[in-house]
């Protein structure tokens, strides 16, 4: 076909032609012309397209040979020109058949044509291939109905929606299942009639929706109402739902019964409460055993050395000097009995200070060496720039020593000691025997031997109170046992790695604390005391004996003592106009107890000097923290029972500025 000329000297085109043309370039559309019984009597391009033949070839034909069999059949094509006669439109969509008799799914539209008489001339009939459009449709719709099928499928878990207001719009068989209510029962009733009274009453509902319309999504676990009145453990999970603009159209809600589950862990929390208790009594009963045997070998030998001083005594003779020692050692021995179920406790009098592990390490090299002997190999592998703990560093250099000794005796031929230090950062606590591990920076001290290492059974133990594998008499028990109170206590953390055969590494773990180390040794703790002393003491213990040892004390040393038997008593004394310069007292006392007793005095005498007596620290603790100076200030110390006279004396030399 010749192009269409657009200058203005070309004859313009009929009106008819320009229609002509208009539809014979259309190719996506097929555009032909029946005649009133259905001839093809015009054929476009597109309609050659796609259904495959040329004009010559069909015009002249009835157009039902576009159809497929079944429809011929059943006289669609002739019913669908009635029905545009009829009514001046026909519109349908169905499967067509092209020339090659392949089908396509066609959306067709008949309009009747009449002349301006009205007679009918014939139909324009218009065509469309929407076959791929077809099939998009029919996979969204089977994907919709498997999934339909899918959620009604679904019986344990309760799949429904919401409408923005909270109103139920679907309903699945699971729903129906666990909550007893059919579809018909149920849509169009507001969720939260599956609520308590309590949940309702407090909103939880509508605050459940809040937060979900906010954040996107809730996750949430309580008590649920069937149908029947009964109650379900739920677990539940609103999604909000919005469509393409972000528009919210409604919540998605779907619901577990968990209460299976829920009563089962209740049941294994219980079982293993009940195995800890279990546990814990067995320990107890293994700890007082063991206390209850060392003490009675300590008492029958105070007892004894007593008794034979008296009868010596009573004869008139002095070479007691033995037994004193033997008493003297005796208590030395419950002393450090005591330390040690204290550490255990996590209850001993800490002093805790700054710590440099590399220097208390390097002081300690000789004391180690002549502790483990010439067959063991000491080697130190101190780390660089080392950060600063703060501990009690009298506490850490007896622990650091049994270490020590513990692996001497792990290794009975000799061997191989390793001293380690070094810093380490956690980022999020490990898992195995390390999930006691805070995140932070920490300083790491590790003792390694190159010993006979422990079987799975004993390391398990390891810890254990009064737990030993040494020959009787050549251990305790306690000293793993106080080392792991001593280090969690520091608010720290400790591991044993251990193999038969190839030995065992103790590795603690102590949080990094900045400070500068002050040198420990009190110059006061071993200065000689002086033939006299000045100032007033009051001495407050409720324990009649060791107040009298005390006082007795005290008053040889030329001090003034004034006494109480109890926190009440104190406060008289301390409210009245006598000068008193150091107030020793027990913590434990009844009534006021020694913490509290101090402040009154503090309020009243800001300067006042206070010397804890303590068997442990935890009733003058702060928040369950054990006192230390930083507690009540700089004129605050503190000595643990059982106290040694001439350390009590020194002590008090010291804090009255006496000595040296």
């Amino acid at each position: 076909m010749s192009a269409v000329s657009t200058d203005s000297d070309s004859e313009p085109l009929p009106e008819e032609l320009r229609f002509r043309l208009l539809v014979d370039s259309v190719r996506d559309y097929a555009i032909y012309m029946l005649d009133p019984k259905g001839i093809v009597s015009s054929w476009n391009a597109g309609a050659q397209r796609f259904k495959g033949y040329d004009a010559a070839e069909i015009i002249g034909q009835h157009y039902s040979r576009f159809y497929t069999d079944e429809d011929r059949a059943a006289g669609l094509p002739l019913q669908n020109l009635a029905i545009a006669a009829a009514e001046g439109r026909f519109e349908t969509e169905g499967w067509r058949v092209r020339k090659d008799g392949g089908r396509f799914w066609a959306s067709v539209v008949i309009d009747a044509i009449r002349d301006e008489r009205g007679r009918l001339l014939g139909f324009g009939k218009v065509t469309r291939d929407i076959t791929d459009r077809k099939a998009a449709q029919d996979a969204l719709r089977q994907s919709e109905e498997r999934f339909r099928l899918l959620v009604q499928g679904v019986t344990d878990y309760a799949i429904f929606m919401l409408d923005p207001a909270g109103h139920i719009t679907n309903w699945n068989s699971g729903a129906q299942r666990m909550k007893g209510y059919s579809a018909a029962d149920i849509v169009g009733q507001h969720f939260s009639r599956f609520y308590t009274e309590e949940d309702r009453a407090a909103e939880v509902p509508a605050r459940a929706l809040r937060t979900a319309e906010r954040e996107g999504r809730i996750e949430m676990e309580g008590w649920r109402l069937r149908k029947d009145g009964s109650r379900f453990w739920a677990s539940v999970v609103i999604d909000a739902i919005r469509d393409e603009r972000g528009t919210l159209i409604g919540f998605g809600k779907v619901t577990r019964d968990i209460t299976e589950r829920r009563e089962a862990q209740i049941a294994l929390d219980e079982a293993r409460q009940a195995l800890f208790q279990a546990q814990k009594m067995e320990a107890v009963g293994q700890l007082t055993g063991g206390i209850a045997h060392d003490f009675n070998n300590l008492l029958q030998a105070i007892g004894g050395s007593l008794e034979l001083l008296e009868r010596r005594l009573a004869s008139g003779r002095t070479d007691v000097g033995k037994y004193v020692a033997a008493t003297r050692a005796s208590v030395d021995r419950a002393a450090a009995l005591t330390q040690r179920l204290l550490a255990f406790s996590r209850r001993q009098p800490l002093r805790p200070e700054p710590v440099d592990l590399n220097a208390l390490v390097t002081g300690m090299r000789d004391l180690i060496d002549r502790s483990v002997g010439e067959a063991v190999e000491v080697a130190l592998e101190l780390g660089d720039g080392l950060w600063t703990t703060r501990a009690d560093a009298n506490q850490l250099e007896n622990a650091l020593l049994n270490l020590a000794i513990n692996a001497r005796d792990a290794m009975p031929e000799g061997g191989r000691l390793t001293i380690a230090t070094g810093n380490v950062h956690v980022e999020q606590p490990p898992g195995d025997g390390n999930a006691g591990l805070k995140p932070g920076d920490h300083v790491m001290l590790a003792v390694t031997d190159t010993g006979v290492g422990m079987p799975p059974d004993v390391l398990s133990r390891a810890f254990e109170p009064f737990f030993t594998t040494k020959p009787i008499g050549q251990g305790t028990g306690l000293g793993l046992s106080q080392l792991y109170g001593f280090v969690h206590q520091s608010d720290g953390h400790i591991r044993i790695d251990s193999e038969t055969g190839r030995g065992t590494t103790v590795t603690i773990w102590l949080p990094r604390r900045d400070g500068t180390p002050a040198a420990r040794p009190d110059p006061c703790a071993t200065a000689p005391l002086p033939t006299t002393a000045r100032g007033t003491v009051l001495v407050v213990e409720d324990e009649a004996i060791v107040r009298m040892l005390l006082v007795e004390a005290l008053t040889e040393q030329g001090f003034s003592v004034l006494e109480a038997e109890d926190g009440n008593a104190a406060a008289a004394i301390l409210a009245s106009a006598q000068a008193i310069d150091l107030l020793a007292t027990d913590v434990g006392l009844p009534g006021i107890n020694g913490r509290q007793l101090a402040e009154m005095a503090r309020a009243r005498r800001p300067d006042l000097k206070v010397l804890f007596l303590t068997g442990y620290a935890y009733n003058a603790s702060v928040d369950g923290a054990a006192v230390d100076q930083s507690v009540f200030g700089p004129n605050t110390e503190l000595l643990g029972k059982p106290i040694r006279i001439d350390a009590f004396l020194a002590k008090v030399q010291a804090m009255l500025g006496a000595c040296g």
